[in-house]
């Protein structure tokens, strides 16, 4: 039986700024952004900057069951693989990119009453 990896304490630790960010966002192309850099910022948290992942690496995708999907170029790094198969990670991610989903979701059926209480 292998190990499993826990990262809860690297998810309490980008929580409270994912969730600012997420909050103040203003478009659905802001969600999708600040959910990706959240996602670096967990990555080089975990793999202590010793993975390189590009901002393409990773997609929000808001009419995906999944609601995110990672390149095939960084699911194919065998330390990323490592982790990814014998931790929590997956629903890690998997909550971040609901909470942005949500977000997204609510902005995109809006825009105009959320962009007339920033004016205000």
């Amino acid at each position: 039986m292998t190990k499993q990896h826990s990262f809860t304490k690297h998810e309490h630790m980008i929580i409270p700024n994912f969730r600012n960010n997420i909050n103040h966002a203003e478009s659905t192309e802001d969600v999708k952004k600040f959910f990706v850099y959240t996602i670096q910022e967990l990555f080089e948290h975990i793999f202590e900057k010793n993975l390189s992942c590009e901002y393409e690496d990773i997609r929000l995708l808001p009419s995906d069951d999944h609601f995110y999907k990672l390149s095939e170029r960084l699911l194919s790094l065998d330390k990323f693989k490592i982790v990814w198969n014998d931790s929590d990670l997956p629903r890690v991610i998997f909550n971040l990119a609901e909470t942005a989903v949500n977000r997204y979701k609510h902005l995109k059926k809006g825009p105009e009453k959320t962009n007339s209480k920033i004016r205000m």
